[in-house]
């Protein structure tokens, strides 16, 4: 690069960037911008109101999680010191398939590849041939799950049995306190004001800055919006659309209340479905997450509220929080000078935990593609194509738990049963109905073990295997798969309960 060009990027870079509210995506956004852009000469403004609650009950997360703590310069075990966080290897399904039915997706894999065959053909050849073993006995981290047991995985397992992953429960609002004083710490600026109006520059369409209560403007080059449902900057200020999912996925209102724990401490989130909807349960070190997300056609939101009450394991904690949301997403992410994250962004229910990942994902396709003042539409549009994929990869694996049900004579799950579903979700589950096949799209946020624990809980079965698999007979693959069972007893026989575990690692 001439000194010429170095000197006109200088001139063009970014200086100043304005979060518009806080919360766990203000703070996920402006800790991590501090981090990856620290000794440059940006100035990094949060702008979050005392006066305006968050949703706050983002308490479960999947394994990315901690990759961000990675890049974030923390440990697992500071957050969840911080944050009376919990381990989760997984979530199980109760009720979903049918009432009296579970089973559970597991962060881990299946069984052991062999000869360039997937493991799942083996099992489905033994299924075949009138083996009972379920797949998930295959799975080290749902075993330990059963069992209320957990350890730290190694980080050279010998085989793929070995191998699992892990994610955190924590207090949503107590991980935003963490961030912020890491924020904070790391030279952002926190302005307690509420904003009032936001400044369109009448040549450019950009953002030049946002007025607030207080009487002051607050002015930057690139503006974050993370002001919730309201998207304040990016859908009323800048007019980016909404794409409307509700006829794909049910549910459009959610009550939560946290309760005193009476169950165990789990090492895992729970979703229990009911008639219009279904429940989550997060155990963290001092209460139990509690939430009921269901369809308002066919539940009032006082029904809703009583029927959680009705349902905590302890004395509730707190009011319950009412929540209304429409499943979905805005249509650009990303225009002009303003990215929005969090809620601001879309939304698409907290069954798989994926709200705080798609933040995670969209600062780091910030950072990826980081604008200059110009802003280049090049970038904005890469932005947005990437981001709208992962948002309908992650919609379709939500879509298949509700469509797969077999809870008959519900109208909300009868109607789910009858969905038309997207093509692309529809040709994964021809492919592998037809032979096992598993298909991995652009964008995919679960993996080809994610996807099995669907099909394998909801007796979506394919109706042949890899012939590749009639190498072994059915004879060698039950001795060779009774030996996996047998590994994976004596891995999980070095394992602690979930609270034992947790005062070990010294956080409990």
């Amino acid at each position: 690069m001439t000194g010429q060009t170095e000197r006109l990027h200088g001139e063009r870079a970014i200086r100043s960037i304005v979060i518009a509210g806080g919360g766990t995506a203000g703070w996920m956004a402006a800790a991590m911008l501090a981090r990856r852009l620290e000794k440059q000469p940006v100035q990094i403004t949060v702008i979050e109101s005392s006066t305006i609650g968050t949703v706050g009950v983002g308490e479960a997360t999947v394994p990315g999680i901690r990759d961000f703590f990675r890049e974030l310069g923390v440990t697992e075990r500071e957050v969840m010191a911080a944050t009376k966080g919990t381990a989760k290897l997984g979530i199980e399904f109760v009720d979903w398939k049918r009432t009296g039915h579970s089973f559970f997706h597991p962060f881990g894999l299946y069984g052991m590849r062999s000869r360039g065959v997937a493991f799942h053909h083996y099992w489905q050849k033994l299924r075949s041939a009138g083996d009972p073993v379920e797949l998930a006995d295959y799975c080290l981290a749902t075993v330990m799950a059963k069992h209320n047991l957990f350890m730290l995985p190694t980080d050279r397992p010998v085989h793929d049995l070995l191998f699992f992953d892990w994610a955190v429960h924590f207090d949503a609002g107590l991980f935003a306190q963490f961030l912020a004083a890491r924020a904070v710490a790391g030279g952002v600026r926190r302005v307690d004001a509420t904003i009032t109006n936001v400044r369109i520059n009448g040549e450019t369409g950009l953002v030049d800055g946002v007025d607030t209560a207080c009487g002051k403007a607050i002015d930057g080059d690139l503006f974050i919006d993370c002001t919730g449902f309201r998207s304040l900057l990016l859908g009323a200020a800048l007019g980016s659309g909404y794409e409307d999912w509700s006829n794909l996925l049910p549910c459009d209102r959610a009550v939560a209340i946290p309760c005193e724990r009476a169950g165990p401490l789990t090492p895992f989130t729970r979703s229990t479905a009911f008639a219009q909807g279904w429940q989550w349960r997060i155990p963290l070190q001092h209460r139990v997450g509690n939430g009921l997300v269901y369809a308002s056609r066919h539940l009032s939101d006082d029904a809703a509220i009583d029927t959680l009450r009705s349902r905590l394991e302890g004395a509730p904690l707190a009011e319950p929080n009412l929540i209304r949301f429409r499943t979905g997403h805005r249509r650009d992410f990303w225009r002009g000078n303003c990215i929005g994250l969090g809620l601001a962004a879309g939304f698409m229910e907290p069954l798989e935990s994926t709200s705080i990942t798609l933040i995670q994902t969209g600062i780091e396709k910030l950072l990826a593609l980081f604008p200059d003042r110009d802003f280049d539409p090049a970038l904005a549009s890469e932005y947005n194509r990437s981001t709208t994929l992962e948002y309908e990869r992650i919609r379709d694996f939500l879509l298949l738990h509700y469509w797969a049900n077999d809870r008959r004579g519900e109208p909300m799950w009868d109607q789910c049963r009858d969905t038309a579903l997207p093509e692309a979700l529809a040709h994964k589950l021809r492919l592998f109905r037809a032979n096992g096949s598993l298909v991995r799209y652009e964008w995919e946020s679960f993996h080809d073990p994610s996807w099995l624990s669907m099909y394998a809980g909801f007796d979506i079965a394919a109706r042949s295997h890899d012939r590749a698999a009639d190498y072994f007979s059915v004879q060698d693959l039950q001795s060779a798969l009774a030996r996996m069972r047998e590994s994976i007893g004596k891995a999980v026989a070095l394992a602690e309960p979930h609270d034992a575990f947790l005062r070990t690692y010294g956080v409990g």
